[in-house]
């Protein structure tokens, strides 16, 4: 809950290397290009703890739909209101052109929750991705949307785009949802939205994350990875939940690096294709994105002999 005691100063596993503040970086690089193009980036917006890495790396996520939200989760950093300004109608083209000049392999779109906009900003998230395609088509466009409030034809519009991965985080365990997410979103409706994905778009990869540390238990943990196998979702990450500001969640406990190791290898028997689990690992994850864009390649490369 919010203002609980907080477990005693941050385990020694909480180690991110400071982003690059030489005036060549690719950290300065990709910072300097995103300010140019007026682009907003969720490493930013949410105070990502691995942006130096990630951005010397040469991967960025950007935040489509503009930068408030229309919900408000108890464990995120980014601004809200009922009635955000409306998206800007340029934006796809501007982000296209942004990313091609990176000239990154592998990009992240996201975005906000737009439950103002009919379609939650599914046909937005739709023309970015085919501008991005139409340039470059080898580049791998993943996704990592809302639950569009459980609309199946946005879902839909979106996995039919010509994107790679179909990302949606289900955030926490099904007990916890209510504490954790805003009371529009749920546990049945995230993953019905994932399902639909993959039956809309076969051979779509989808992926999810959660946090853990909020209170969750094993059983609990691991009862979500069987619901996620069930409806055949490829990819899942775990990460520690750190508390962006004192008016958000209290963190419940400082999970182990052992005990993510656990969750990565009961979730390989499970089938997933790619498991990440660690302290530091967030959804959109240059490591993940890295390990993905060889799979996928590998996979369509064998699917085409």
């Amino acid at each position: 809950k919010v203002g609980a005691e907080m477990p005693k100063g941050r385990p020694s596993w909480f180690r991110v290397p400071a982003p690059s503040q030489a005036k060549d970086s690719r950290y300065e690089e990709v910072k300097s290009s995103l300010s140019n193009l007026n682009l907003a980036t969720v490493c930013e917006e949410a105070q990502c703890p691995n942006i130096g890495e990630c951005w010397n790396g040469g991967t960025g996520t950007i935040m489509l739909l503009g930068d408030t939200c229309t919900r408000g989760c108890m464990f995120c950093a980014v601004n809200t209101a009922s009635t955000p300004p409306p998206p800007d109608p340029f934006e796809p083209f501007k982000t296209a052109e942004a990313v091609i000049q990176w000239g990154v392999d592998y990009i992240v779109l996201t975005s906000v929750d737009r439950d103002d906009i009919e379609d939650g900003g599914a046909g937005h998230f739709a023309t970015t991705v085919q501008l991005l395609k139409e340039k470059k088509p080898e580049m791998l466009v993943e996704c990592l949307v809302s639950d569009f409030q459980g609309n199946l034809t946005s879902v839909e519009a979106l996995a039919t785009s010509g994107l790679d991965v179909y990302a949606h985080n289900m955030e926490t365990v099904e007990r916890l949802q209510k504490f954790v997410r805003d009371p529009r979103a749920g546990y049945r409706q995230s993953l019905s939205t994932l399902e639909h994905a993959k039956k809309a778009k076969p051979g779509l990869y989808t992926k999810t994350s959660l946090m853990l540390g909020l209170g969750e238990t094993d059983d609990e943990v691991i009862q979500t990875m069987k619901d996620l196998r069930a409806i055949d979702v490829d990819v899942v990450t775990f990460g520690q939940y750190l508390r962006p500001t004192e008016n958000h969640l209290s963190v419940v406990e400082y999970v182990t690096p052992e005990k993510f190791d656990e969750f990565r290898r009961i979730g390989e028997e499970m089938g997933f294709k790619y498991v990440a689990s660690g302290p530091m690992v967030r959804s959109s994850y240059k490591a993940g994105e890295f390990y993905l864009e060889h799979m996928i390649k590998k996979e369509r490369k064998e699917a085409e002999a």
